[in-house]
């Protein structure tokens, strides 16, 4: 529940923005009514996988493994719902520092009824701007600048996460297509082999896919492969 408690503030306090300042005290989550809470909350949880997907290392993680499985030819091995799982668990281990830094600055004080909503919104955005900001790159600033007509602060702390949560998508595409590419280049040497041989000795009819299929699955595990990707990926991401 403390790595849920993050996203369900930030999406409750866009909804306490939206009201008129009376209707929110220094009570925090005990000035809306019940029912009203859990619409929110129900609300918040529709937004949470997006903003997991989006704005944490899961978008990098899953696209270099999506890349890593295609470039081993093994199309349906290991499953989806293996790789999201791995995804998810890398994730949790970078984010947990973030997470526990957000929940002890933003919700304890809110419940506690030292924060109102907008305050511990502000706290808890603060983190998480900062791990944000450790990967978004200067372009990719620049261009939602520009397409927001919003002037260039002075420091990077203060820009607006409006900002800061596109800029860090597109460099963290950008990043993973390029951990991708260098991924397919050695099994593309061996797909590049076995086609010249089989070519040489006449073998036409037959696939070369077919025949490099064992040898680079021979030579990612003598690499031990998986170790390596997931360890070189972490080391990236902190």
């Amino acid at each position: 529940m403390k790595f849920l408690k993050p996203a369900i503030l930030f999406l409750y306090g866009c909804e306490c923005l939206a009201r008129p300042a009376s209707s929110t005290s220094a009570s925090g989550l005990g000035a809306v009514t019940s029912p009203m809470q859990i619409i929110v909350l129900l609300t918040a949880l529709t937004f949470l996988p997006a903003i997991v997907m989006c704005l944490t290392p899961f978008l990098r993680i899953t696209v270099v493994l999506h890349f890593l499985r295609q470039a081993l030819g093994t199309q349906t091995v290991p499953s989806n719902q293996v790789l999201i799982g791995l995804a998810l668990f890398l994730t949790l281990l970078v984010m947990q520092p973030v997470a526990a830094e957000i929940y002890t600055k933003a919700w304890v004080p809110m419940e506690s009824g030292e924060l109102t909503m907008a305050g511990a919104l502000e706290e808890g955005a603060k983190p998480l701007r900062h791990y944000l900001m450790k990967f978004v790159r200067e372009p990719e600033i620049k261009l939602f600048l520009e397409i927001s007509k919003t002037p260039a602060p002075a420091k990077a702390a203060e820009l607006e996460m409006k900002i800061v949560a596109p800029a860090y998508i597109l460099s963290e595409l950008k990043a993973s297509f390029q951990i991708g590419a260098m991924l397919f280049l050695p099994f593309l040497v061996i797909d590049l082999m076995v086609a010249s041989v089989t070519l040489t000795v006449g073998m036409v009819q037959l696939p070369p896919v077919t025949l490099s299929a064992p040898f680079k699955l021979l030579l990612f595990v003598l690499v031990d492969g998986w170790t390596l990707v997931v360890g070189s990926l972490m080391k990236s991401l902190y």
